[in-house]
Order: C-alpha cells, then sequence, then structure tokens
C-alpha cells in the first residue's frame, strides 16, 4: 500500500497557518498515542491537539465542526493511517482543509489482515504496539516538524534521539517481564484484534471475538457457531483470564469470559492511552501498564492446579 507525506515545503507552511491557544503554530492529529509521540518531539514549540480523547475509539468516532476548524488552521496534520480513523476521517479533514497530512504509519513493517477481516484494506493498522513501529512513527513525526521549522531541527533531533532510547529500554523492560509466562499461558484473549504487532514482537498469542475492528456494531459478526468456538478454545487454552480494554465496551468479552469459566482481568490499553494522571497517560507508560496486567492475569501463581 502506497503510503505518502504530502509536501510540507518550508517553515512558510507554519506561519501560514493558524496558532493554537499559546499562540504556537499548530499540530492537529489524531489518536493519544500520536499526541504523546508529537510532543515528546516538538517540545514547547509547536501546540499540540489530539482530537481523540482518552478512551475514545478511532474506529468509530465522527469529527465534529470545530475538529474541522482546528485542522483548517494546522500546520501540520497527523494521521495514524491505514483506516484506524474510521472511513479516512483524518485525511478527508486534511484535504478538505488543504493542510499537509503526515501518514505517521509510513515505513512499519505492516502485518496483512486475516482473508476473513472483510475489509477492503489490507493491514492491520495498530502498528504502535510494537515499539520498534513506534520509533519508525516518531522518526517521521521528527522529520516533518524538522521541515516545518529548519531552524530548530536540531532541537528536534536531540528530543527524537533521547525518546528512541527510551523506546529501546523499554522493548527490554517488555521481553524481561513477559519471560515469566510459560507457553501454555501465552495466550491473550480481547475484546479486538488490536495486539496482533505486541503478539508477534514479544512471542505470544492472539485470540479476538469481535475481529479487528469496531466500527460495525460490536459482535454483530460474531455468529453463534463461531461464539461456541472461541468458549471453548479458551475453556481448552487453559489461561485463566481474558482482557477487557478501556477503549470497547466490555459486555462481548464478560458473556464470553462467563461461557469459558474464566474470570475478566483489569482492562488494557488498546487504541487509547488513559486520562491525564493515570499510569497509561503515556505511550511508555500505557505499554508498562499493559504488561504488568498481562501478568498478573496470566502468570503461574502458587496454588494454581499442576
Amino acid at each position: 500500500m502506497a503510503m505518502a507525506m504530502v509536501c510540507l515545503g518550508t517553515s512558510a507552511v507554519a506561519s501560514e497557518a493558524g496558532s493554537g491557544a499559546e499562540g504556537k503554530p499548530l499540530i492537529v492529529v489524531s489518536t493519544t498515542q500520536i499526541a504523546d509521540f508529537t510532543r515528546q518531539v516538538v517540545g514547547n514549540r509547536f501546540a499540540v491537539h489530539g482530537i481523540l480523547a482518552p478512551g475514545a475509539d478511532p474506529h468509530t468516532y465522527q469529527p465534529t465542526p470545530g475538529d474541522a476548524r482546528r485542522v483548517a488552521r494546522a500546520a501540520l496534520v497527523i494521521e495514524n493511517g491505514l483506516f484506524l480513523e474510521g472511513s479516512n476521517w483524518m485525511t478527508i479533514l486534511a484535504n478538505d482543509a488543504g493542510r499537509p497530512l503526515l501518514t505517521a504509519t509510513q515505513g512499519v513493517r505492516l502485518l496483512e489482515l486475516p482473508e476473513d477481516a472483510e475489509e477492503e484494506h489490507p493491514y492491520d493498522p495498530h502498528a504502535w504496539f510494537d515499539p520498534a513501529n513506534a520509533a519508525v512513527y516518531v522518526r517521521n513525526i521528527t522529520r516533518a516538524v524538522s521541515e516545518l521549522m529548519p531552524e530548530h531541527a536540531g532541537e528536534f533531533r536531540a528530543r527524537s534521539t533521547l525518546y528512541l532510547a527510551q523506546l529501546r529500554a523499554l522493548d527490554g523492560w517488555i521481553r524481561e517481564q513477559l519471560a515469566v509466562l510459560p507457553e501454555d499461558r501465552r495466550l491473550l484473549v480481547t475484546s479486538h484484534d488490536a495486539f496482533e504487532y505486541f503478539a508477534r514482537a514479544y512471542n505470544l498469542r492472539t485470540s479476538a471475538p469481535v475481529g479487528w475492528s469496531t466500527g460495525s456494531e460490536l459482535g454483530a459478526g460474531l455468529t453463534p457457531a463461531r461464539r461456541r468456538e472461541v468458549v471453548a478454545a479458551i475453556a481448552e487454552s487453559g489461561v485463566p483470564a481474558i482482557f477487557v480494554e478501556t477503549s470497547v465496551n466490555p459486555a462481548v468479552i464478560r458473556q464470553i469470559a462467563e461461557e469459558a469459566g474464566v474470570r475478566v482481568a483489569d482492562p488494557l490499553y488498546s487504541d487509547s492511552m488513559g486520562a491525564p494522571g493515570s499510569p497509561g497517560d503515556t505511550y511508555i507508560g500505557m505499554m508498562r501498564e499493559n504488561v504488568l496486567t498481562i501478568i498478573a492475569a496470566l502468570a503461574p501463581q502458587d496454588g494454581d492446579p499442576e
């Protein structure tokens, strides 16, 4: 799939655009994760506005007139792409306003959706769940803002270098933590299939009753036969718990857990980070909290049956 960034030109683009509330050039992004990546790179040189609030679902979000007005004032618009943003709403907003658009997933190693996903596009959009891909997002953002403000490019590169080191440390920490899970506890059952990149990176298996997208009515595609198959597979696997997500309705996964005789673990952060002040209010915090939640739910405990 070809993914290109709209030509940014020079710093004239920033001067022609409007400014944020702080009088700085404005960058408008779609997701909470991209907002965090962007702030890590730009520091206080730009105002960064994330359209999606913590807990919001990008698959189902409907842009507002206020979103369109902000995009029209932006020096740069950043999306995840790969149709994470529902019907491609971020691309549409940027194109309608004639604003420069960066697709942050440009250059990541993409995973193909399963053949039964019934989507027109072939790739899984949840690429940030592998920190190696998160690093690609950060490099893309660094290049884009350096082109907008070349006089501060050195500062952006330095901030990026520091953050990339933190992402490498995060990757190493995740590997160490998940090493406690034996092979029969390495199945991650979640509401929707947002965790395949994470699973591939850290030698886990995934199952998601709702599929990869929450864009249709939640659970509408879960036929009785498929539901029985999922319940039987969970019961047979021996995993003690399955997971709801902070940005997805938990009803389906709770029903399946009851039928399979397993407990519902604490929620995982998936398509959104946590609210400000919560442990998951940054990308690194979100990933760490997810790992701790997974270990608490799946790691063998004293008293478990042999």
